[in-house]
């Protein structure tokens, strides 16, 4: 019970380190929350301009999902990882420091599920870049990969793996309430343009 309870605390605290905003502020940028969409992630540090901050954003989210997962795997056992994965994503979306106001985890997300089984990270990938292809709506492309993981996930690596990415994806499509809403109105904007939505 100790070693569960220590995988979702650990991931979680791993999970709300704010990647972007920590970024953001040591090159002396301000506030990411006072930028743009007001979103910590990294398609919101984009928005400053500064493509190298985005990408070290998008690598870091991605990274401590992969961390929470490893650490859990290797200290613990393979029974952790899902709860210590879905701890990571909880503590992107609503981080404690920053009044449970986080990111919308999609980078976390799939860091979480390439180290707890490649195949399925590749998957979702694969597919956020196929529906960006045709579509060129980011929100899109990450809601798409989402609902996907849990099937991914159920055929690559079985129930319990099915059940973390389900959960994670459900986070997913509670923080893209907004960009829902806009696709459904038709007024969500294509990559490039003013909003995205990672």
């Amino acid at each position: 019970m100790l070693n569960i309870l220590a995988a979702i605390l650990g991931g979680y605290l791993l999970g709300s380190i704010p990647f972007g905003l920590v970024l953001v502020r040591l090159a002396g940028l301000g506030d990411i929350r006072a930028i743009g969409s007001g979103n910590i992630g990294a398609t919101n540090v984009l928005r400053t301009g500064h493509k190298g901050l985005a990408l070290a954003t998008l690598l870091l989210d991605g990274g401590k999902g992969a961390i929470a997962v490893l650490i859990a795997r290797f200290v613990i056992g393979d029974d952790a990882v899902p709860l210590a994965g879905f701890a990571a994503v909880l503590g992107h979306n609503f981080p404690v420091w920053l009044g449970f106001k986080g990111g919308k985890g999609v980078a976390t997300t799939l860091g979480t599920l390439m180290a707890a089984s490649w195949p399925v990270g590749v998957a979702c990938c694969v597919t956020w870049m196929l529906v960006a292809a045709l579509f060129r709506i980011s929100s899109l492309s990450a809601l798409v990969a989402l609902a996907a993981s849990p099937i991914f996930a159920f055929y690559a690596s079985g129930t319990d793996m099915a059940l973390m990415a389900a959960g994670m994806a459900l986070l997913g499509f509670i923080r893209h309430h907004q960009n829902i809403r806009r696709l459904l109105k038709g007024e969500e904007p294509k990559i490039g343009k003013k909003k995205e939505g990672l």
